[in-house]
């Protein structure tokens, strides 16, 4: 999610892990029914899961994913609401209030208060022709040792011709969603790696945002990922799933290092990552953030990392260079995101081999 939240105690152990794991649903009927999983063993104890998905919605339908885990000791929680999902917004929304002695929901997280080993996931489809179109959880456990920075490639330069987009152009536009533009760092990341792609709304799906927008895509994007009940746009699956409405494969998951973004990068496929922290621990940022959401398009000979910045107060300032190790430690760090980083790509566009299993 795009903000941090102190709602939920995090429960760190000493394993640095992650895991991604795609589930295939099949086709089914056109009507409402329910898919649920078998159970998923994780291979470590975990303390994180993150659904996300791609779904396509007709008006009238939705989808709700939901899991449940089982713990080290063997007992198994209840089932967890992860998110309602519909691409015209009825619904769109995260589920509070469900904590308990097993964990809770944080926005778009479930929160282990005791680690877990496996878990299932379950996706119930409510009306007439909603369909998933993809489906991952990954699992993670968080480490409480300080961030350790990753070499340089030394492959040379690199840099996507992603368009660069300011969140701040849109301070003030439909405040109804997440106050405005000045918030829009999810939605203005999203617009960005949807524009490298070539993909994105119609120009008559962008007649309400009003004449003489700087980018209509983006208030077309916080629109289309607005969570109901966070009051946001930051909410990372929800991201990923309004990008799916317009063809792109896409996942939540957590990466380890700068030199796992540069396998993507390289790829040809742009990164979008989550990190927060204050001015002087990232040199060029210029301001502090609770959470932040930008692009990562390249890397230079230096091995730094080239990002799109939707914080710039103008477009002529979105590309900046941020310093390697710096960023890798507001990115990676525990009290951060953990290295959360949400990739989206053409299906036919293939990902860089993974050794991690963590994509």
């Amino acid at each position: 999610m795009e903000y941090e939240t102190t709602m939920v105690p995090v429960l760190t152990v000493d394993l640095a892990r992650v895991s991604f794991t795609r589930f295939a649903l099949p086709a089914g009927p056109a009507t409402a029914g329910r898919w649920t999983s078998g159970e998923r063993p994780i291979g470590f104890p975990a303390t994180q899961l993150v659904p996300s998905w791609t779904a396509r919605t007709p008006p009238g339908s939705w989808i709700e994913v939901a899991l449940r885990a089982t713990t080290a000791g063997g007992e198994r929680t209840k089932w967890y609401v992860m998110g309602r999902w519909s691409e015209q917004g009825d619904p769109r929304t995260s589920v509070p209030g469900q904590g308990d002695e097993d964990g809770d929901v944080a926005v778009d997280t479930f929160v282990a208060r005791r680690p877990v080993v496996a878990y299932q996931v379950r996706v119930v489809r409510h009306g007439v022709g909603a369909r998933v179109t993809g489906l991952g959880v990954m699992a993670s456990a968080l480490p409480r040792l300080p961030v350790t920075p990753s070499a340089p490639g030394g492959a040379g330069p690199v840099e996507l011709a992603v368009p660069r987009l300011s969140q701040h152009a849109h301070a003030g536009h439909h405040p109804r969603y997440d106050g405005g533009g000045a918030n829009w760092c999810g939605p203005a990341s999203v617009a960005m790696v949807l524009g490298f792609w070539g993909r994105g709304p119609a120009p008559a799906e962008l007649a309400w945002v009003g004449a003489g927008d700087p980018a209509p895509v983006v208030d077309h994007a916080a629109a289309g990922t607005y969570d109901e009940s966070y009051q946001g746009t930051g909410n990372w699956p929800f991201n990923v799933a309004y990008a799916g409405r317009f063809g792109l494969a896409g996942f939540v998951t957590r990466l380890r290092s700068a030199a796992e973004l540069e396998l993507f990068v390289r790829a040809g496929i742009p990164v979008i990552t989550s990190q927060s922290f204050k001015a002087h621990e990232l040199p060029g940022a210029g301001y502090s953030t609770g959470g932040h959401i930008l692009v990562v398009t390249g890397f230079t000979a230096a091995g730094d990392v080239v990002v799109n910045d939707p914080a710039a107060p103008a477009e002529a300032g979105v590309r900046r260079v941020y310093p390697r190790a710096a960023f890798e430690n507001v990115w990676l760090r525990s009290s951060g995101s953990g290295g959360i980083a949400y990739v989206l790509h053409p299906p036919e566009h293939p990902l860089p081999s993974c050794i991690n299993g963590n994509w």
